[in-house]
């Protein structure tokens, strides 16, 4: 019987913080159809001035919270690989990045020269977009098809509102929430263009800006609606937290270009909030499952500096999961049940 093994897939991250590794980095990432969705001459020209002057930028930002033993997010990956060792019981655990290394085709090409037949593919995000989930499941058929492994996948959906994730979600926070008081929480997920979004709704009418059209959004257009699947995240961790409405609220962070994005902006949420009187802020990061650049440099630092330049007195930036015990448990409960991929 051949090895069944289990792969974490997560975004990825640049080599160093050199600029030419960032540079290589962001021309990886953006020019990824499922990221910037235009036609490839439109997409490498609009890519090709990000790159002027952005990768100096995010060289900084990345040198501002890179660890000694790496990249934030590759290190916990790592960390959450050895927790993960001791829950999958069926052959190796691996990871990938989407983009940057350890590579997809470098994995899958060695576990399958290893005689590992069957794989579970874990795309660590909790909600779905193109951007995050397709672009790592059809990267995966790539390899498979071009190098002619003989491998069969089991692929983990979405688990935004899986008991495990949350209950997992809820443990992790508790600590920060109950520390002291605090006046209000912010989740603060990833952002997309609302593009993004509307191509994908069956029905052409999904509403983008009513939050109750997010609630009750009907089973075809939750499937693919990244802002419905973090709103039922959302409100699946206050009610386990036992938040009361008014005390949390739901924002989106990361814009890139001058594409209409989801909204409400984080950036502006932090400036309302503080205009409202609040001073002690706590933020969680619910589309992270490892904390990165978006999490420990956009928020952690950036945010935090935002947050008391309008008013506020304190930001608390809540941790991701990370590879924490009870995230590692819920997360093999989640590949046991994965679906094998037709």
């Amino acid at each position: 019987m051949t090895d069944h093994a289990l792969l974490l897939v997560n975004l990825g991250s640049p080599a160093s913080t050199e600029v030419a590794d960032v540079r290589r980095y962001l021309n990886q990432f953006l020019m990824d159809p499922y990221v910037i969705d235009l036609p490839w001459p439109v997409r490498r020209l609009l890519v090709s001035l990000i790159l002027v002057k952005r990768p100096e930028q995010s060289a900084h930002a990345y040198a501002s919270i890179w660890w000694d033993e790496g990249s934030p997010l590759v290190v916990l990956t790592r960390r959450l690989q050895a927790v993960m060792r001791e829950q999958w019981r069926h052959g190796p655990v691996e990871i990938a990045m989407r983009y940057g290394e350890p590579s997809l085709q470098t994995v899958l090409t060695r576990l399958a020269g290893q005689g590992v037949g069957e794989i579970t593919l874990a795309p660590l995000y909790p909600q779905f977009a193109d951007s995050t989930v397709t672009t790592v499941i059809e990267e995966a058929k790539r390899v498979v098809r071009e190098h002619r492994l003989a491998v069969k996948f089991a692929v983990v959906p979405p688990f935004y509102d899986q008991p495990e994730y949350i209950q997992a979600l809820t443990a992790s926070a508790r600590p920060y929430l109950e520390a002291a008081p605090f006046d209000h929480l912010l989740l603060s997920f990833h952002g997309l263009p609302e593009r993004h979004l509307t191509k994908l709704d069956p029905t052409g009418s999904h509403c983008l800006k009513d939050a109750g059209c997010c609630r009750n959004a009907p089973p075809a257009v939750l499937a693919t609606c990244y802002r419905a699947q973090c709103m039922r995240t959302a409100a699946a961790f206050a009610t386990s937290m036992g938040l009361p409405d008014g005390k949390w609220s739901v924002s989106f962070q990361s814009r890139l270009g001058r594409a209409k994005w989801i909204e409400p902006y984080t950036e502006a949420r932090l400036d309302e909030l503080a205009k409202q009187g609040v001073k002690r802020l706590l933020v969680m990061c619910p589309a992270f499952v490892a904390d990165c650049i978006e999490t420990l440099e956009e928020i952690g630092d950036r945010g935090r500096e935002q947050f008391v330049a309008a008013g506020g007195e304190e930001l608390v930036l809540v941790p991701c999961l990370n590879d924490n015990l009870q995230w590692g448990e819920a997360l093999n409960t989640l590949c046991e049940r994965a679906p094998v991929m037709a």
